[in-house]
């Protein structure tokens, strides 16, 4: 996970905390999450995406 810029981090704290979401609620929105990126998910990667990918795999000097 990214760390917040410190520019946002004074929004981030107004934030308040959100009580954790029941298990009925958090198995239908995986389940609706599935369902939505399934197509996304089993589609090719782009080759220029690749390349990305492959630049993030090597080792940085």
């Amino acid at each position: 996970m990214s760390k917040p810029h410190p520019e946002r981090a004074s929004e981030l704290e107004q934030i308040p905390d959100a009580a954790p979401l029941p298990p009925g609620v958090r198995r239908h929105l995986g389940q609706t999450l599935r369902t939505l990126y399934t197509d996304t998910l089993s589609a090719p990667v782009d080759d220029r995406l690749k390349a990305l990918i492959a630049q993030l795999s090597k080792p940085k000097r």
